[in-house]
């Protein structure tokens, strides 16, 4: 290696100070002026080189010694300033260490006897960035460890962006220093908590978190380009490694989804497991939050802006983002002055209400699309213009109903004008669908300061008293302090009953309760809550 190069790349300053000492021989690795004479192991390259390099034998064998030589120490390894053949004769008798006057070279990254030339450069990149960005005083540089060349320029592309963004948040300049320590905190170091947390990187061996993080980071711009969205960087993550682990299980899973999607009608996909979106939600940024990305599917009707409304309200509560979506039925729709007039209005009820939303046009079905955007969102809200029918033939072809089955976050079904969602009436019968909606009306109750009503009815096997008292017992170890209702008979029935004499302006229930093939021959008392109720249904999975 050339120590000039060495030291220019990883920005190495050198000191005054010279200390004599035995240094070991396998971590000379290059010279100060004549690398291009000696291999890596120090034997000569030139023929030109034998007669001295006898004569330096000679002096060792027969004279018992030489003077030490003079080096430069980067990290754990030397370069050699004066004394290059004394170190080629030195390897070849088989001498381990060799006495030397050692000259410091300090440095922001380690150096170490077997680097190789790729990660030579890395090393140069990593001394660069941390050079201009100052964040060896914030981070070990060992944690922004990358094994590739070209990882860092998009890491300093993300925190110049920063730097605007804060300056323009702030309205006054931001130093790239002051704004590098800000991205840092605020958006590395979460997503690298996320990668940890999850054992991300069991997946990818060889690899750090950093590289994890670039490469996360790019997936989440290529999803953003081709949604028209905002994407959390813990859904980038889940995403990418669903799509990417070499693990076995992750591989079963792809195939299993893909022929479930190939045999098996929406109407009668069981959807993801009960609890699973909370569990996502609080694995992807362990926020207080449930709600930062609200989708919300939005018509030109006139009826369909209600269900925008109760979006915003909830946004403004949640501090969440608004994701709209608009399907139309051909490519030719997208741009069409009904599609305009859509966006228009969207974008307008946006920033009358101060909340920050994006719409995205697409074609296909519209409870499908919702259902495939829903799991990069947190809460879906549309307006329920078509509620399951009562009857059984009709329920197989609900769009709605597939809705419920198959989106993987909760839906907020809202039947007309948006609800001011001030008393809450969840309904409980123990079931694990709806522990989940006891989990979420404890939080709205406890968070957004409203009242909450626990409404349970008597059936045989399901709900009895003890059932009310778990909901009760959860609601105020979280200082919630709910009112209890008992009633008995039809299900359904007697929840939109309590709704009315209780004055509540939101349902929470739980998904359907049995297999699909069952509920859509039965009937539910989800199906008939959604018909009659005339306030907003927050359905949790």
């Amino acid at each position: 290696m050339s120590y000039d190069d060495v030291r220019k790349k990883l920005k190495g300053r050198e000191t005054s100070k010279r200390e004599l000492k035995e240094i070991p021989l396998d971590s000379i690795v290059g010279s100060v002026g004549r690398y291009r004479d000696f291999s890596r192991g120090f034997l000569p390259r030139q023929d030109s080189d034998s007669g001295r390099w006898a004569g330096v034998k000679v002096a060792v064998t027969e004279l018992g010694g030489l003077p030490p030589i003079e080096v430069y120490q980067i990290g754990e390894v030397y370069f050699v300033l004066d004394g290059n053949h004394r170190v080629s004769v030195a390897r070849e008798v088989g001498a381990r260490h060799i006495e030397a006057y050692v000259r410091q070279v300090t440095t922001k990254v380690p150096l170490s006897p077997d680097t190789e030339p790729d990660e030579l450069i890395i090393k140069a990149e990593l001394a660069e960035f941390l050079e201009r960005t100052s964040l060896a005083k914030v981070l070990d540089p060992d944690l922004l460890r990358v094994t590739a060349p070209g990882q860092y320029r998009p890491l300093l592309r993300q925190i110049e962006a920063h730097r605007e963004y804060l300056a323009d948040e702030r309205d006054q300049p931001v130093s790239l220093r002051e704004a590098s320590k800000d991205w840092v905190e605020h958006v590395y170091q979460p997503l690298v908590d996320v990668i940890l947390e999850q054992g991300v990187l069991r997946d990818f061996p060889g690899r750090t978190a950093t590289d994890l993080y670039v490469w996360i980071s790019r997936h989440r711009e290529a999803l953003e380009r081709e949604l028209g969205w905002e994407v959390k960087p813990g859904t980038a993550a889940a995403d990418l490694m669903f799509k990417t682990s070499p693990r076995v299980r992750r591989r079963a899973a792809r195939l299993a989804k893909k022929a479930i999607e190939v045999v098996t009608p929406g109407t009668f996909e069981a959807g993801p497991a009960p609890g699973r979106w909370r569990m996502d939600t609080i694995a992807a940024r362990r926020a207080e939050r449930f709600t930062v990305s609200i989708l919300v599917p939005v018509q030109r009707e006139e009826t369909s802006w209600g269900a925008m409304d109760q979006a915003l309200l909830v946004a403004q509560r949640e501090g969440a983002r608004l994701q709209g979506l608009h399907v139309v039925p051909s490519e030719k729709h997208k741009q069409d002055e009904q599609a305009r007039s859509v966006r228009e209005e969207f974008d307008r009820r946006c920033e009358e209400a101060g909340v920050p939303g994006k719409l995205a046009i697409e074609v296909g079905g519209v409870a499908r699309r919702i259902c495939e955007r829903a799991r990069w969102a947190d809460l879906v809200v549309p307006h329920l213009a078509h509620p399951p029918s009562a009857r059984a033939a009709a329920r197989l072809g609900s769009g709605f109903r597939t809705m419920i089955l198959r989106c993987p976050t909760p839906i907020l079904a809202v039947p007309g004008p948006s609800s001011p969602m001030s008393h809450a009436l969840l309904a409980y019968d123990g079931s694990p669908k709806a522990k989940e909606a006891l989990y979420l009306s404890t939080y709205m109750a406890s968070r957004w300061n409203i009242s909450l009503t626990i409404a349970s009815v008597m059936e045989r096997g399901r709900a009895t008293d003890e059932t009310l008292r778990e909901a009760q017992s959860y609601a105020e170890r979280h200082e919630v302090t709910p009112v209890l209702v008992i009633k008995s008979g039809d299900v359904a029935k007697g929840i939109l009953e309590t709704a009315q004499e209780r004055k509540c302006d939101l349902v929470v229930i739980g998904g359907y309760g049995y297999s699909p093939i069952v509920e859509a021959a039965l009937g539910s008392a989800v199906d008939q809550i959604l018909r009659e109720s005339d306030k907003p249904v927050l359905i949790c999975r």
